[in-house]
């Protein structure tokens, strides 16, 4: 379609809707006009939300004060997942966001780890890793050249309010009302205008689609088409409620597995977040609130939230002038806190691909392909964590360690089993994280590099020494993370608590 794109309509707040409108608004405000259009009979879930590293710099990109947004979401530092009884019953690792060691040019540090092990001269894969070892601590600090990786502990209804506050000062007009219909041009099946409850109709050139799972516009309207990978990931529902903290926040997300299902907790400054994902041909709905509330600490909040949900992906995120963000562009379970990683990632490449004078389908095939293969990945990275499993003691387990699994997980699985590689493509997401959660779900590599061999054992043993000396170094500059968090807020929040 060859028309100058002014005026951008964002359907849908919340989380997805209110990020969008801060990253245009900021980048691109001057030359936009942009409406953003919400019920609040429809609200926000607000349980409590983590995140990874990248929204560190997606901050960054708009010029965030963390501080701010900290004292604004009763946010916290994360630097991790505790993950509980997924290799066995019992057994308990830290996926931390850092790279683990040092790696050389032929090969990673993991290769040197493996023969090192073998002679005793390593400790376990996680002292070499400074994130792991803070966490692990409770400690945080913000280190020179970004030489603590974290993310954050969130409320995400806070989070859509301070977004939307920040977007409005950049000239977002927000418009109360529920859409009813949206309305195609009858020639060339483009978005034309979304017609509201009231009566009201909001023209647009393009239309971006934030509604959730509803998704009223990418497939209700435009019937993109959804591919399932349910097959995959069995679990189709959760169940989450707020508590009451009753310690002082720690710097990681734990995940918890249970006999059919796993179970989150996300500390917030003040409360907790709680959740329950799973499997409902394991286990029915009220079982799983009854385990949720069976497990939980301090006092109940709210009432328990009941949440159904399909594994998968619109199989087209970018339609005609319309774009998927969030939920409505698929779910993906929240197992490795990328929900608002793949918000953020179709924002800007949307902007990178911003079509001012012209929608061309070349760019809109590729922004397509991208899209894709970011959620694959991410995709095959969390089956990583039900397929790679020690765990024979439920129906549920059994099934996840005998089902089949994407092509492209089961290359990566074979490859680090028989060569202790790990390779990424095409600028995937996940890197050292691939090691860490194998190597803790019981994967260990048959092999390692040949070139290790080559390294005299006093060399190795020096080499692996100097790795772990540079940790505890950085690990001396650390501080209690609640102290340190304390100490960024602002006086009126420390002192209504």
């Amino acid at each position: 379609m060859s028309r100058t794109i002014k005026k951008i309509v964002i359907a849908g707040g919340g989380t997805a809707g209110w990020m969008t409108a801060a990253a245009l608004s900021k980048l691109m405000g001057g030359e936009l006009e942009i409406t953003l259009v919400e019920s609040e009979s429809i609200g926000t879930i607000g349980v409590g939300e983590a995140t990874i590293p990248t929204l560190v710099f997606f901050h960054r990109l708009l010029g965030i004060d963390e501080a701010e947004f900290l004292a604004a979401t009763q946010g916290t530092y994360k630097l991790g997942i505790r993950f509980e009884n997924w290799r066995d019953r019992g057994e308990n690792y830290m996926h931390a966001f850092g790279v683990t060691g040092r790696d050389c040019w032929a090969c990673g540090f993991q290769h040197f780890w493996l023969r090192a092990r073998q002679l005793g001269l390593a400790g376990d894969f996680g002292e070499y890793c400074l994130e792991r070892r803070a966490a692990e601590a409770h400690k945080f600090s913000h280190l020179p050249n970004n030489g603590l990786n974290y993310a954050f502990h969130l409320d995400a209804s806070r989070y859509a309010v301070f977004l939307r506050e920040f977007s409005e000062g950049f000239g977002v007009k927000r418009v109360e009302g529920k859409i009813s219909e949206v309305n195609l041009h009858p020639d060339t099946g483009y978005i034309r205008a979304l017609k509201l409850d009231s009566g009201r109709e909001l023209d647009g050139d393009f239309f971006i689609d934030c509604t959730g799972m509803r998704a009223l516009l990418i497939e209700k309207a435009l019937h993109t088409g959804f591919e399932s990978w349910s097959h995959w990931l069995p679990c189709d529902s959760a169940v989450a409620v707020q508590t009451k903290a009753v310690e002082p926040p720690v710097p990681f997300t734990r995940s918890i597995a249970r006999e059919s299902a796993w179970q989150w907790r996300i500390p917030l400054q003040h409360r907790v977040g709680n959740g329950l994902v799973y499997a409902s041909s394991y286990q029915n709905d009220e079982s799983a609130r009854e385990q949720l509330l069976t497990n939980i600490e301090g006092d109940q909040l709210t009432d328990p939230l009941l949440i159904k949900f399909q594994t998968g992906r619109r199989r087209k995120q970018w339609h005609r002038n319309c774009l998927a963000v969030g939920l409505s562009s698929g779910f993906l379970e929240p197992l490795e806190s990328t929900s608002i990683h793949l918000i953020q990632q179709n924002i800007v490449r949307f902007l990178r691909f911003f079509p001012q004078t012209e929608i061309r389908q070349v760019e809109v095939d590729e922004f397509n392909r991208q899209a894709d293969f970011d959620m694959e990945r991410i995709r095959d990275f969390i089956i990583l964590h039900y397929k790679v499993t020690e765990r024979t003691d439920t129906d549920f387990w059994r099934h996840c360690r005998q089902m089949s699994i994407p092509d492209s997980l089961a290359t990566k699985i074979d490859m680090f089993r028989e060569t202790g590689h790990v390779f990424r493509a095409d600028n995937e997401l996940f890197v050292d994280s691939w090691q860490q959660v194998m190597l803790g779900q019981g994967l260990m590599p048959e092999r390692y590099h040949s070139l290790v061999d080559t390294m005299p054992e006093r060399e190795l043993a020096d080499f692996i020494g100097q790795v772990k000396a540079e940790v505890d170094s950085k690990m001396a500059r650390l501080k209690d993370h609640n102290a340190y968090l304390a100490g960024l807020l602002p006086d009126s929040v420390r002192r209504t608590g």
